[in-house]
């Protein structure tokens, strides 16, 4: 009986180190296996990299060309950019980010959002009292929002919602006004902006068509005092080249631009301004708008 019960015990420990041989085999086996594609599967990564991107403002607006700063951090430290492509960054930062890579710190020109339409409830009327979510966006599948000019600003504000740099800001008309100090050139207000009267200009370019009527002649003023009308005074008075009529419309060709107040001068609704960090500043001929409350809602 003893013998019985000393093999059963026998077999017992043999089994068990047999199946611990087998653990630490398999483990051995997967080990190896791990440190083989570890080795042959390795991608480098530049230890720079990491450093650079703690350095900028981890804003990820995307201003600099590339979807966030992680890869912008990847595109210094290869060399296919400058830190000055960061529109967040401080001059400070971006001489720090410079100096460690051993770069030019080459500034750019400044970008800003500029707005193309000026006609607040003061001088532009509705023609519909929109009801619903006060959004652009949702007001615009609705007859086009309500307002007399097709074209023009919603007033809901969801460029102000959307800018996470607060550089945008409702006035007392339901216009949008940008703080060019503070705007980064990120490009939301353009992407959100369903009447697509957002774009990114350079800040030194100054003349702007606050403008985007299409419809040629004056009964446009019906619906919106300051509307641009076709009358082609902007284009005749500036730069040969510089300002086209094109659709019923004053377009101003930046590839040929100079900085002139010039254009401004003669324009009889105001519709060509001159900015000066969010101000439209007009020429001497316009009618003065001097209404602070809003155009009645209706048909006359």
């Amino acid at each position: 009986m003893q013998e019985k019960n000393g093999l059963k015990l026998f077999i017992k420990k043999v089994t068990i180190l047999i199946a611990i041989a087998a653990l630490g085999g398999i483990t051995l086996v997967l080990a190896i296996v791990l440190a083989v594609a570890n080795r042959k599967l390795y991608v480098y990564e530049d230890p720079r990299i990491d450093i650079v991107e703690d350095m900028l403002p981890h804003a990820n607006c995307g201003a600099c060309g590339y979807p966030g700063c992680k890869p912008f951090a990847e595109a210094l430290t290869k060399g296919e950019t400058n830190p000055g492509k960061c529109t967040v960054s401080s001059e400070a930062g971006i001489d720090q980010i410079a100096n460690y890579l051993g770069l030019t710190a080459e500034r750019e020109d400044k970008k800003v959002a500029r707005l193309a339409c000026a006609g607040g409830s003061n001088v532009a009327r509705k023609r519909a009292k929109y009801e619903g979510i006060k959004s652009c966006q949702a007001a615009s599948l609705i007859s086009g929002g309500g307002k007399g000019c097709f074209w023009g600003c919603l007033g809901f504000g969801d460029c102000e919602t959307v800018c996470d740099f607060d550089a945008i800001s409702m006035d007392q008309h339901g216009l949008p006004v940008v703080d060019e100090d503070k705007c980064t050139a990120c490009g939301d207000c353009v992407e959100v902006c369903p009447k697509d009267l957002f774009s990114l200009q350079y800040q030194k370019h100054q003349l702007l068509v606050a403008c985007k009527n299409l419809e040629v002649g004056d009964e446009i003023l019906e619906e919106c005092e300051v509307a641009c009308t076709a009358c082609g005074k902007c284009a005749m008075d500036a730069p040969k080249g510089m300002i086209n009529i094109e659709s019923n419309l004053a377009v101003i060709d930046y590839s040929n631009y100079t900085n002139s107040q010039v254009p401004i001068e003669r324009c009889p609704t105001g519709a060509i301004v001159w900015q000066d960090n969010g101000f439209m500043l007009r020429g001497t001929s316009h009618k003065s708008i001097i209404r602070k409350e809003s155009r009645p809602l209706g048909s006359s």
